[in-house]
């Protein structure tokens, strides 16, 4: 697994993760037109990384191919203190270790690059291979926040994982 930028190219595994009924279960966004998700890769391949107030997205890629598997958006809050994190991977890419591999690499980058003091992130507490991979970072769990998503009632957790080496997974 390697992260790097999203490109125009990657249009076509984007759609393919992103289209796919079950990967968007847990996320907030939801799947768009070629022409709408073009324009967000193309977008994406060129903002500068890590601005305040902003959410850069980076491509997880295979090691050997070059090919998308997934990405991670990265929020880091207006004041530069804070990012939020989350992250999408192909299903067929699942399970092996390339979400870790990712979100690690992802916190090392923020870490190296930004003032940030923490990372947040929020799953839907159904969301287990999340709430796990979490864990297996470091991260503690802050809240438990009763919500709707979707038009459904759920149950939201908040991690947070302060600046400092993060623990393997």
């Amino acid at each position: 697994m390697t992260l790097r930028r999203l490109r125009p190219d990657d249009l076509a595994a984007f759609q393919a993760y992103r289209q796919d009924p079950e990967v968007p279960r847990w996320q907030g966004w939801q799947p768009q037109p070629d022409a709408q998700a073009l324009a967000f890769l193309t977008e994406m391949a060129a903002a500068p990384l890590f601005v305040p107030g902003t959410w850069s997205q980076l491509g997880i890629a295979d090691a050997v191919t070059g090919g998308l598997v997934g990405d991670v958006g990265i929020h880091i809050s207006e004041d530069g203190q804070a990012a939020e994190f989350g992250f999408s991977l192909a299903r067929a890419a699942q399970g092996r270790g390339l979400a870790s591999a990712a979100v690690r690499e992802a916190i090392t980058l923020v870490f190296a690059q930004t003032p940030v003091q923490c990372i947040h992130a929020q799953t839907d507490s159904r969301n287990l291979a999340c709430i796990r991979l979490l864990e297996r970072l470091g991260a503690s769990q802050l809240a438990e926040i009763a919500t709707e998503f979707r038009g459904e009632p759920c149950v939201e957790f908040r991690y947070e994982l302060a600046r400092r080496p993060i623990a393997g997974a």
